[in-house]
């Protein structure tokens, strides 16, 4: 069960009633306040993030290799979104648990994501071999 669900409301109220204790109706219209001030700033956190990606294909992200350097166990889904500026291609049915996320650059790497609960849990990277044409041509 998300701790979260439970917690983040119960200090809500605490809140509010600690501040009615100290205060009085200023006070419980000052933490009201300052709740739904929280609660709008992270609506519109998610909206953004979600705007950006609107602009850019599924499954895309700028570069793998620093995609996967960037990720660490217990990012939410959200923030990859965030990182990568794109939805990730689902590979797993809907509504099952682990989910799993892709994300590929322009040269054929890709990551792909586990995330369990909207946390992520591993996640893989694939660099596509060079060929011998490639590694034959001498670099810049």
């Amino acid at each position: 069960m998300n701790f979260q669900k439970i917690v983040l409301p119960i200090l809500g109220v605490v809140v509010v009633v600690a501040a009615w204790q100290g205060m009085g109706w200023p006070g419980v219209a000052a933490a009201v306040g300052g709740i739904v001030m929280w609660m709008l700033l992270h609506f519109t956190r998610i909206m953004k993030v979600l705007q950006r990606a609107s602009s850019r294909p599924v499954g895309y992200c700028d570069s793998a290799v620093m995609l996967n350097a960037k990720l660490r166990p217990g990012l939410n889904l959200m923030h990859v979104v965030g990182m990568t500026r794109a939805l990730g291609q689902q590979l797993s049915p809907k509504e099952v648990q682990p989910e799993i996320y892709r994300w590929a650059d322009g040269s054929d790497s890709f990551v792909t994501c586990e995330f369990l609960n909207g946390k992520l849990v591993k996640w893989e990277l694939y660099r596509p071999q060079a060929t011998a044409d490639q590694s034959a041509t001498p670099a810049p």
